[in-house]
């Protein structure tokens, strides 16, 4: 570590420090606040599959890192067992697969919004009710909304347990890999969180 140090010191310690400040577009709050986004649009894909896509466009949640409300909410949404939107869509044969959460790329998350999809892999009955479909997510999440989080924070700590222990025992990543992971950490955390900010959930807020 001394050595790595050192070497870092000798070739980083000359570039300059311009004192500006992170940009913010924090200012831009509507980003997709046009007639268009409220629509529902049919692509053609190249291979043979049917995926029906809904998507929200959120205030900005990278502010909350230390609680990953939106980690949370897709963990909830893409429970596979009994009470689950992908059980019932599948004793329907509707669908075979869903997921949904923000990658939390610079594109899905950042100062002017949060993006949060939820996907779903139709079967070709299913596609004949996507209608349905997108009306059976809606009322799941509205059942989440209508619920609150107040009774669920067993389900967070389960999944506070569950990312600290991949955290513990993942597998070696390639070292430029993983230094450019951090230094794009520095950009979005508190220096302490450095290491675990994109991974570990740190506190429950219910309100968040």
């Amino acid at each position: 570590l001394d050595t790595l140090e050192n070497w870092v010191t000798e070739i980083f310690s000359e570039i300059p420090n311009n004192g500006l400040p992170k940009p913010s577009f924090g200012h831009l709050t509507q980003p997709f606040d046009t007639p268009e986004f409220h629509k529902l649009y049919r692509v053609v894909p190249i291979r043979k599959v049917h995926s029906l896509t809904i998507t929200w466009a959120l205030p900005p949640q990278e502010q909350y890192y230390r609680v990953k409300p939106l980690h949370y909410i897709s963990w909830l949404v893409g429970h596979e067992g009994k009470g689950s939107v992908l059980s019932f869509l599948r004793k329907k044969f509707w669908a075979l697969a869903l997921y949904g959460g923000n990658g939390e790329t610079g594109f899905e998350q950042n100062s002017t919004y949060s993006i949060f999809s939820i996907s779903v892999t139709l079967t070709d009955e299913g596609y004949k009710h996507f209608y349905e479909v997108a009306h059976v997510v809606f009322q799941y999440v509205k059942m989440l909304q209508k619920r609150g989080p107040d009774q669920r924070q067993v389900i967070w700590e389960e999944i506070q347990k569950i990312e600290a222990n991949e955290f513990h025992y993942q597998e070696q990543t390639d070292p430029v890999d993983y230094v450019e992971n951090l230094c794009e950490n520095m950009q979005l955390f508190q220096k302490e969180d450095f290491l675990t900010g994109d991974q570990l959930l740190f506190e429950y807020r219910p309100e968040v």
